[in-house]
């Protein structure tokens, strides 16, 4: 009390006379309103914020010490913005902006995903950077956070331009990563192919690219459905929590992507039926599921660069395009987004209720807008956080080459049950995004204040 009471007393922000805080609430409040004077324009960036520390207010109220190490946490450690420069096809010259935030390495070596596409600017970045932060945390192991990519649209163009961009986005990026320092990893619009060109330049330019046996740049880990299979996993034990099972629950995805399909194959593998995948330019209903037969083509059609699901309706009778004229219209159980961020917004929230929707869990980064989180928390349905469904790709790259999915379930046991009880612990007993927030913030958090200001 002694320690909290000298910490309340001290001033949050000195700017223009000090300004101290009453309650954690307060200090949230005063930690929302610095990020949005120095970032209003990075919306995404602004939401982020706000959702996760007002999870984080009830650890200020007990520990106001707290409230400092995330005023130091708003602002990452390095940002690092350039000119990616390529030539297309036709012999133009194309340019793009290249990004890579270094977030946190407060408890390892950097470590995350990149992301192509339109959508991907500094405030995007900076948020999936901000999460991850307390995503990687809650591995439980050591693992920093770092988030990159770019603003180019890899699904119009052909390999040998995605090839030519990959190497020059490398030639500038090489600069700031290595095995020792920064590990990047798959993300939205990056597969194993764009990863695979990346660490071919990376190689080109320099002497080690591997350390203690080790890979760089390897694609994920062991296995390339470690993602998907995480989410999967993460819905297997919040089912559990309720008695229930995956056994015969009917399933909406959103998205084709890698995920999405990996998703798809461990659901089958837990007796669910798959419904849906959906792309830019609509999306399949199966009536009565997908199967392994299906998928496998939908597999096969997705991993031709630029193809769209439109042409699976060739190869099935009982397919349905684009209709209803909603994915969301489709009843279900579960839902799994795993397309685009905000792909959830209140209006969807309500719908999938209104169907009989028991659950949502996030399969891509901030899929569910804040607002939906609120419908969703009100109207009682399970909600998956991406904070702690997208752990997979960090887990079984810590396990390293013998990297398995039984490993995988019992490493997202594990954190399932931590989050749980940190939730608990702070009154909020069931809410997975409290729980996962206040966990991964503690663990970083606490190793910051031995770092001291820095």
């Amino acid at each position: 009390m002694q320690v909290s009471k000298t910490w309340r007393n001290k001033p949050l922000f000195r700017r223009q006379g000090d300004v101290r805080f009453k309650t954690g609430l307060e200090a949230a409040n005063l930690l929302v309103a610095e990020a949005k004077r120095r970032d209003a324009h990075e919306t995404e960036f602004i939401d982020s914020v706000r959702s996760t520390l007002q999870c984080l207010s009830p650890i200020f109220d007990r520990n106001p010490r707290y409230a400092f190490v995330a005023k130091s946490l708003m602002e990452p450690e390095r940002f690092i913005q350039f000119r990616v420069a390529w030539i297309d096809d036709v012999g133009v010259v194309r340019m793009n902006r290249g990004y890579r935030i270094q977030y946190s390495s407060s408890i390892g070596p950097y470590e995350g995903s990149l992301h192509f596409g339109h959508h991907v600017n500094g405030g995007v970045v900076k948020a999936l950077g901000f999460d991850s932060v307390f995503s990687n945390a809650l591995t439980g192991f050591d693992v920093g956070a770092a988030v990159g990519g770019s603003d180019i649209n890899p699904f119009d163009k052909s390999d040998a331009e995605i090839q030519r961009f990959c190497q020059s986005y490398m030639t500038e990026l090489a600069k700031y990563i290595g095995p020792d320092l920064d590990q990047p990893t798959p993300g939205m619009g990056v597969g194993e192919r764009e990863i695979g060109y990346l660490f071919g330049q990376y190689k080109r330019i320099n002497v080690k690219s591997s350390s203690g046996g080790r890979p760089f740049l390897s694609g994920g880990g062991a296995f390339s459905q470690a993602p998907g299979f995480g989410i999967v996993h993460y819905a297997k034990e919040m089912l559990n929590d309720r008695n229930d099972s995956l056994e015969g629950k009917r399933c909406l995805i959103l998205g084709a992507g890698k995920v999405a399909r990996s998703v798809a194959e461990k659901l089958l593998d837990y007796g669910a039926i798959p419904l849906t995948f959906s792309d830019a330019s609509g999306h399949l209903y199966e009536p009565d599921g997908i199967d392994e037969g299906k998928l496998a083509t939908v597999s096969k059609i997705k991993n031709e660069r630029g193809a769209h699901l439109g042409r699976y309706i060739i190869t099935s009778t009982t397919a349905q395009f684009n209709d209803p004229a909603s994915i969301l219209d489709i009843p279900c159980d579960l839902c799994f987004p795993c397309a685009d961020m905000k792909a959830i917004d209140e209006a969807a929230a309500n719908k999938l209720a209104d169907n009989g929707c028991l659950g949502v869990i996030e399969g891509g980064h901030s899929a569910v807008t804040p607002a939906a989180r609120k419908v969703l928390k009100k109207r009682g349905i399970m909600y998956g956080p991406h904070t702690l469904t997208m752990t997979g790709s960090a887990i079984v790259h810590a396990l390293g080459k013998k990297g398995s999915d039984e490993q995988l379930a019992a490493e997202i046991s594990r954190i399932y049950g931590d989050v749980k009880l940190t939730a608990e612990e702070f009154n909020a007993r069931g809410d997975l995004f409290v729980g996962s927030n206040i966990a991964g913030f503690l663990r970083v958090a606490n190793v910051m204040l031995t770092h001291g200001a820095v």
